[in-house]
């Protein structure tokens, strides 16, 4: 069944629909939310928080072809709370602690990528992830981000080189 019947499916109530549409984007979503948050279970916990707040306000899309936008908006949503809540929680942990538990969690991310990202700041991080990680063109990424598209592709070329700087 083609993207577009199943979103007016699901706009409609059929779960059967949205869980058909969840399947297709998954990966993609957990991919952007692992690598903003460099967390495995923050980013399972920021992707469920995203599809049970998609489920609930599936009737308010407006077209089924903005769909994609419109689900990765959420998660972005949602891992921007989950920073948060980290930084909360940071300001209070005890930072051996913390430095151990990231060491942990951060082992499936490439230790090159994970450095490289951290050169840049944090808007442009978003930037490069929606773009390499979640696909989205500087169109899209202005529409998530409130950004200019042209500022995002200029942001975008830097970040690529400051990064590849850094990797070399």
């Amino acid at each position: 069944m083609d993207e577009k019947t199943l979103v007016q499916r699901a706009v409609n109530g059929d779960k059967e629909a949205f869980a058909g549409l969840y399947t297709r984007y998954k990966d993609s979503l957990y991919r952007y939310a692992f690598f903003k948050l460099a967390d495995e279970s923050d980013a399972q916990d920021a992707l469920s928080d995203c599809i049970v707040a998609a489920y609930r306000s599936i009737g308010s899309l407006k077209t089924a072809e903005n769909f994609k936008a419109w689900i990765f908006r959420i998660l972005y949503r949602c891992c921007c709370a989950y920073v948060k809540t980290q930084i909360e929680q940071n300001a209070r942990a005890d930072i051996g602690v913390l430095e151990r538990t990231a060491a942990d969690d951060n082992a499936l991310l490439s230790v090159e990528v994970k450095e490289a990202l951290g050169v840049l700041d944090p808007v442009d991080r978003d930037i490069v992830l929606l773009s390499a990680v979640a696909g989205y063109n500087s169109r899209e990424i202005a529409s998530l981000t409130g950004i200019k598209a042209a500022t995002i592709r200029s942001r975008l070329s830097r970040s690529l080189k400051k990064m590849r700087t850094f990797l070399e």
